[in-house]
């Protein structure tokens, strides 16, 4: 599909960055004119696949977060972030609520919060060579009042 604007971005996988993220890819948004709702169930997806990459992608290590944004002529945004971390061995059980390899200090619930806050969710990911999660969301088309 055609894209009618593209943003990159790329940051060290430290925590501090996940909100930098966020506000980044909100503001790219903002030109879509989503509702306040649209906008914070797009900044929580961010926020779920950034902290991902970073616990999970880099896990004790530091790398390079990379988001690629791009707007589409249907009103909608498509999101993807990657990481060149340690990739996910099994993609669907990773996917399944409640799991987590992170221990008792996570609750495994990262990609159901990305699936259920965007309208598309996808995860591509090569053990030792990283992961790519795509999410496109589409925003409501908004009358606007003349005066």
């Amino acid at each position: 599909m055609k894209t009618t604007n593209e943003m990159h971005l790329n940051f060290p996988s430290i925590s501090a960055n996940e909100g930098f993220a966020r506000a980044v890819v909100s503001a790219f948004a903002v030109q879509l004119d989503p509702t306040l709702d649209e906008l914070c169930d797009l900044k929580t997806a961010v926020s779920e696949a950034v902290t991902n990459a970073i616990v999970h992608g880099y896990k004790d290590t530091i790398g390079t977060v990379y988001i690629d944004c791009r707007l589409l002529p249907d009103n909608s945004i498509q999101i993807k972030v990657r990481d060149r971390g340690c990739g996910i061995e099994n993609i669907e059980q990773a996917m399944e609520p409640l799991y987590t390899t992170a221990g008792d200090e996570r609750a495994g619930l990262g990609f159901a919060v990305m699936k259920s806050f965007t309208d598309k969710l996808k995860v591509q990911s090569r053990l030792g060579g990283g992961t790519t999660v795509t999410m496109e969301k589409t925003f409501s088309p908004r009358v606007r009042k003349n005066g």
